[in-house]
């Protein structure tokens, strides 16, 4: 077996275990599937993770990262605050419809954190991360377009974050992905009118792409 840094090691073994819990369920993976998931032996598995809870935290830390920087890429500036926004939630909704496994794993996750004595703090993390995910996309698209909010960044983050959480597990348990045009062109409204009318939305020169 090859010799990786530690970092890309536990990067592979994260993966690994992101397919194994969404194919197999949370509580069906075990470390020594994940090890075979990602073709390593029990050992470095160990090496990598001293705990169970540092490898969900992984886990967590992860998955959110795979959207996150599928809509960052998207949130360039466009020629109006609507169409920025909109394509920020069209790259997070076709990363849903994409791996729906995926996003069906997040709310496993926080169950059995929520479930599990001492794996609490996993569940609350999770969603912090969420909070702080969006903050970052704020500050992100109010630096690029220059604008001005009607509510403070927190509170819009987490608005934002429950937002999508609900719409997600909505359309996971419904399936129904015809309507979900018509419902992010209202969130996308909804946001737009949370922004300062003096505000402007015209991107800067150096951002435009």
């Amino acid at each position: 077996m090859a010799r990786m840094p530690l970092v890309e090691r536990r990067r592979q073994l994260t993966e690994a275990a992101i397919r194994a819990m969404a194919r197999d369920g949370v509580a069906k993976t075990t470390t020594r599937s994940i090890a075979a998931e990602a073709d390593v032996s029990l050992s470095v598995f160990h090496y990598c993770f001293d705990s169970k809870q540092a490898l969900i935290e992984s886990v967590i830390t992860t998955i959110t990262d795979h959207y996150v920087t599928l809509v960052k890429e998207a949130l360039r500036p466009r020629a109006t605050l609507e169409e920025t926004v909109r394509a920020g939630f069209q790259a997070y909704w076709d990363h849903v419809r994409a791996h729906p496994d995926e996003h069906m794993l997040t709310y496993e996750l926080t169950q059995h954190a929520l479930r599990q004595p001492g794996f609490e703090h996993l569940a609350r993390r999770q969603y912090e991360l969420y909070a702080d995910a969006y903050t970052e996309l704020i500050d992100q698209l109010r630096q690029d377009m220059r604008l001005r909010l009607r509510v403070p960044v927190p509170v819009l983050a987490r608005y934002l974050a429950a937002m999508t959480d609900g719409l997600t597990l909505n359309y996971l348990v419904l399936g129904d992905a015809t309507t979900w045009t018509d419902i992010l062109d209202t969130v996308t409204a909804h946001i737009a009118g949370l922004v300062d009318a003096d505000s402007t939305s015209t991107p800067r020169p150096d951002v435009l792409h």
